[in-house]
């Protein structure tokens, strides 16, 4: 069983790549955009608390990468 799960683990792991599974984006409810670090330029208007979620959830509410960071 312990078998199963390391490979099903590293089977994620290998499909996500190199894109982050934690990500940024701004409190706003408008919020659009995600982004990789929190330091991001695209952040810098933010005018809410910046939260730290996964990347599925952030795709989840329809957002997509910001444009500085393409």
């Amino acid at each position: 069983m312990k078998i199963l799960l390391l490979l099903t683990f590293i089977s994620l792991h290998h499909i996500a790549g190199n894109k982050p599974t934690m990500i940024y984006i701004c409190g706003s409810h408008y919020a659009k955009k995600y982004h990789q670090t929190p330091n991001c330029r695209g952040l810098s208007n933010c005018q809410f608390k910046i939260i730290k979620i996964t990347l599925t959830a952030a795709k989840s509410k329809g957002m997509t990468l910001c444009r500085w960071e393409q």
